[in-house]
């Protein structure tokens, strides 16, 4: 008989990492409406239309005094697809580590989207540059902090199995 070595590997809970980003999504989402329309005056619904120029382009940022259904569906879809994503980025790279790096590590991360989005995909959308803001940077800290300290609060440990014959296990690693 073969002697087998069996290491547990703790992997990344994708249910959490999905609800975080949707969570936080939102609440980021719902963080600028109120930010912005306060501070700017500006109209509720225009962090909607700032996300939905991603899929629209430049003419989606025209303000409307009405509700825009198209504009507001198209926001809240860029946005929250945009948050899976990025829950899922920082669910692999946090979900060993317990809620303060969750929530400390998440801000950090979002701090990183804030300039990776702002300052890089400019090049893409050129809109982008005027709307680099201090709101849009909280609310990127508060994205990244938020969905970090969500999905670490909604982690469950899981484990697979890896087994290697005797003598393998440096693979493994």
């Amino acid at each position: 008989m073969q002697r087998v070595n069996t290491t547990l590997r703790l992997i990344m809970d994708w249910r959490a990492a999905v609800i975080a980003g949707l969570v936080a999504g939102s609440l980021t989402m719902l963080l600028w409406m109120i930010l912005l329309s306060t501070v700017t005056g500006g109209a509720l619904w225009t962090p909607f239309h700032h996300t939905a120029a991603i899929l629209l382009g430049q003419e989606a940022l025209t303000p409307s005094a009405t509700i825009a259904p198209q504009i507001i569906l198209t926001g809240a879809f860029v946005q929250l697809v945009l948050s899976v994503v990025y829950a899922l980025i920082l669910a692999f790279i946090i979900h060993r580590w317990g809620l303060v790096v969750g929530i400390v590590g998440g801000a950090l991360f979002g701090l990183a989207l804030y300039i990776i989005n702002y300052y890089t995909f400019s090049a893409l959308f050129p809109w982008f540059y005027p709307l680099r803001s201090w709101i849009a940077l909280v609310g990127h800290i508060f994205f990244g902090a938020t969905a970090g300290g969500i999905y670490e609060a909604l982690e469950r440990d899981i484990y697979v199995v890896d087994e290697a014959p005797a003598g393998q296990t440096e693979a493994l690693r």
